[in-house]
């Protein structure tokens, strides 16, 4: 919807609010209120969730163990940003690999402004160096994609129709054969129209697993759904599903032969690569607001 459309709209439901008999109907009432809301803050642009908290996804891509490394360098450089910001972060599901590294993990963070600040960080991140995994010293390119989408407090927003959801159960891992172990308490829930799926194993119950996944499932679709609204008032097409490999990365971090941080959206290179990785990274942060 353009800004103009927006604004006849809020309008007309304002001149609605102005009708002698509007409060009879209190439930219509207050939909008309959440209406007018939600579009000014859609035409304010930006999102009603950036002020809340975070799920943020890290996926391993191109580049076998390195790419796995790269994931867990990624993880514990957005650690050190969000601790440094004061914010508290928990994790949800986690797949590490014997190297230290990750497939892929998640963490929820809760945290003012959390999810405005870290949304434009979602994409794929690619890592350029010599690799330690390999024997010969090889320059070696690696791929993660990240994912940050808004953290929902309660089942709302999005209707989510019990025919288009797919749960799955597996026993969730923990340390030391916890009680965890023992029972199928992990949860894995896909919304089979868009193939869109969560993993939790955070929760203690498969109840408690199960409500969290479908929190974060609407979470997705609701970041689909925005990204799909932005690119169609710009006149552009977005993919339905980004390969995490060369060619779709939004940000390089390169430390071989030479060392520099590039936002290739916004054109911020950072040659203090040691700073970045340890969390600074307002820099970007700032640039990314514009876009």
């Amino acid at each position: 919807m353009t800004k103009e459309a927006i604004e006849q709209k809020i309008a007309a439901l304002e001149a609605e609010m102005y009708g002698a008999d509007f409060w009879a109907d209190k439930n219509h009432a207050q939909a008309v209120i959440k209406e007018i809301q939600d579009l000014k803050a859609e035409k304010e642009g930006g999102s009603k969730y950036d002020k809340g908290g975070a799920i943020m996804t890290i996926f391993s891509g191109a580049g076998g163990d390195d790419a796995e490394d790269f994931s867990g360098i990624l993880f514990a450089m957005y650690r050190k940003f969000i601790e440094n910001r004061g914010w508290k972060w928990m994790l949800v599901h986690e797949n590490k690999n014997d190297h230290g590294g990750f497939r892929n993990i998640a963490i929820e963070i809760d945290g003012k402004n959390a999810y405005g600040t870290l949304k434009n960080e979602s994409g794929v991140h690619r890592l350029v160096r010599i690799s330690p995994f390999n024997a010969k010293q090889l320059r070696h390119t690696s791929f993660s994609m990240v994912e940050v989408i808004p953290k929902f407090e309660k089942q709302e927003e999005i209707d989510l129709k019990s025919e288009d959801i797919r749960v799955e159960l597996s026993r969730a891992g923990g340390p030391g054969g916890q009680n965890v172990n023992k029972r199928e308490t992990a949860v894995r829930v896909v919304h089979i129209p868009t193939n869109l799926s969560v993993h939790v194993t955070s929760e203690r119950s498969q109840a408690q697993n199960k409500e969290k996944a479908l929190l974060m499932l609407k979470g997705k679709i609701y970041k689909r759904l925005e990204e799909e609204r932005i690119a169609k008032e710009k006149g552009m097409y977005i993919s339905k599903t980004t390969d995490i490999e060369w060619g779709n990365q939004i940000r390089s971090y390169v430390l071989h032969p030479y060392k520099m941080v590039k936002d290739h959206r916004t054109d911020v290179e950072i040659r203090d690569v040691d700073k970045v990785l340890n969390g600074e990274l307002d820099e970007f942060i700032e640039a990314e607001k514009g876009l």
